[in-house]
C-alpha cells in the first residue's frame, strides 16, 4: 500500500535555518570557511554567531519547514 502524500519538510532548509520560539528565523553568516588568517579576531567571532534572516525571506523558509512553527 502506498504512503499518503502530505506536506514534507524541505531538508535543505531544516539543515541551514532554525526557527525560534518567537517565530524569528536564524541563519549562519558567510565567510568563515577559509582565509580566516587575514580576518581580524573580532570579525571571526562575529561570523561565528547566528544572524536573523531578513523579513523578506522569512515567508519562504517558514513554508519550507511546516512543522517547526505554529500556524
Amino acid at each position: 500500500m502506498r504512503r499518503p502524500k502530505g506536506i514534507k519538510t524541505k531538508k535543505a532548509a531544516s539543515k541551514r535555518f532554525k526557527i525560534t520560539a518567537t517565530g524569528k528565523v536564524l541563519r549562519h553568516r558567510a565567510g568563515r570557511r577559509h582565509l580566516a588568517q587575514s580576518k581580524n579576531a573580532k570579525r571571526r567571532r562575529r561570523l561565528g554567531k547566528a544572524a536573523t534572516l531578513d523579513s523578506t525571506d522569512m515567508y519562504r523558509i517558514t513554508q519550507s519547514m511546516p512543522f517547526s512553527h505554529r500556524g
